[in-house]
C-alpha cells in the first residue's frame, strides 16, 4: 500500500472538547487506517489541545489553533495543511461508525464521483430533545428528506456534517467562501456548476448530536432561514417552492389571529389544519421513535423548525 495518505479529516471546533473527544475516538476505532485527522480549533476559550495530546500515538492528527474566523475559514485552513487525496468533512458534534471508511472505500472504488455526502442519524444515547430535534430535521413530512435521506423530493446536495471532496476539486472552487451560514450548500452548488459529479452514500452515515436545548435549536433554525434567501439570491435558479413552506406557515399563523376578527370560520379552518399536521406529526414520531413523549416533543420541535426557519427567511429577504 502507498504510503500517500488517502483521506484528511477536517473538523472545525469550537468550545466543545467533550464533543470533538467522542468523534476522535470514533474515528481512532476504524478498521480503515490510511488517514490523517486535523482539529482546526477555531479560536475557543475552551481548549481542545488535550484531546489531540490524548490521540497523537494512535492516530496521524495534527492540532491547529487560530483566531475566530467561523467554520468555513477554520475548514479552508484544515485542507491548506491536509496530505489526502479525499478531504472529508464532520462536525465535532457527530460519531462516525467503525466501517463508515471501509463502506466510503468499496464505494469510491466502484464510482468515480468526485464530491460525496450521506446521512445524519442519532444514537441511541442521544436524549428525549435530541431525538425529537432528530426527527424534525430528517423527517420527509417536515424537510423533504433534503437532509440526506434515500428518498428526497429534490437533488441530494452535501453537507458538511458528513462530507467527502477530492482536494484537487476543492481548490478548483477555491474552497468554502467566507460567509457564517450555508457555506455546505455554497460549495455543493459551485462544485456541481464545475461540472464535478456528487453520489449519496446513504451506507456512509454518522450519528449527528442535536442541539440539547430549544433555545439553541431555533437559533441555528433562524440562521438556516437567512442562508436559504442568501443562497437563492447567489445561485439563480435553486430556489425551490418547498424553500417557501416554513414562511408560509408563519404568515398564516399569524394571519389566523388576525382573520379572528373578520371571521372566526377562517381562523377555525387554518388551526384545524395546522391541528392535523401536527397529529400526523405525533403518530409519525412516536411509532418511529417507540416513544408517546417524543411523540409529543417532536409536535414542539417541529413547530420551531418552521418557525425560525421561516421567520429568518423572511427577515433575509426584507434586510439582507
Amino acid at each position: 500500500m502507498s504510503n500517500k495518505v488517502k483521506y484528511s479529516i477536517i473538523v472545525p471546533v469550537y468550545n466543545r472538547p467533550e464533543e470533538l473527544k467522542e468523534l476522535i475516538l470514533s474515528i481512532s476505532k476504524q478498521s480503515f487506517k490510511n488517514l490523517e485527522v486535523i482539529i482546526v480549533d477555531d479560536g475557543s476559550q475552551i481548549s481542545s489541545r488535550e484531546i489531540f495530546q490524548n490521540f497523537k500515538k494512535k492516530l496521524d492528527i495534527s492540532y491547529f489553533f487560530t483566531e475566530n474566523q467561523g467554520p468555513a475559514l477554520a475548514r479552508n485552513f484544515g485542507v491548506k495543511n491536509a496530505n489526502g487525496e479525499w478531504i472529508i468533512f464532520f462536525d465535532s458534534d457527530c460519531t462516525v461508525p467503525n466501517n463508515y471508511f471501509k463502506i466510503l472505500e468499496k464505494f469510491l472504488n466502484n464510482n468515480l464521483i468526485d464530491f460525496f455526502g450521506g446521512p445524519d442519524t442519532l444514537d441511541d444515547s442521544f436524549n428525549d430533545i435530541q431525538k425529537s430535534i432528530n426527527f424534525s430535521m430528517t423527517s420527509f413530512l417536515t424537510t423533504g428528506g433534503i437532509r440526506g435521506r434515500k428518498k428526497s423530493i429534490d437533488k441530494f446536495l452535501p453537507r458538511t456534517f458528513n462530507m467527502g471532496v477530492k482536494k484537487k476539486s476543492f481548490n478548483e472552487v477555491e474552497g468554502f467562501s467566507n460567509i457564517r451560514y450555508g457555506e455546505d450548500l455554497d460549495l455543493s452548488y459551485r462544485l456541481s456548476k464545475k461540472g464535478k459529479s456528487s453520489a449519496l452514500i446513504d451506507k456512509a452515515f454518522v450519528n449527528h448530536k442535536r442541539r440539547s436545548n430549544l433555545s439553541s435549536f431555533f437559533k441555528q433554525i433562524y440562521n438556516s432561514g437567512r442562508a436559504r434567501n442568501f443562497l437563492n439570491n447567489r445561485h439563480k435558479g435553486t430556489f425551490r417552492f418547498y424553500h417557501l413552506l416554513p414562511s408560509l406557515f408563519v404568515i398564516f399563523f399569524i394571519l389566523s389571529f388576525l382573520f379572528y376578527l373578520i371571521d372566526f370560520r377562517i381562523t377555525l379552518f387554518i388551526l384545524i389544519v395546522y391541528s392535523l399536521y401536527f397529529i400526523i406529526i405525533f403518530l409519525s414520531s412516536s411509532f418511529i421513535n417507540k416513544n408517546i413523549y417524543i411523540g409529543f416533543l417532536s409536535i414542539i420541535t417541529t413547530f420551531i423548525q418552521f418557525l425560525g426557519y421561516g421567520f429568518g427567511f423572511l427577515v433575509a429577504i426584507f434586510k439582507d
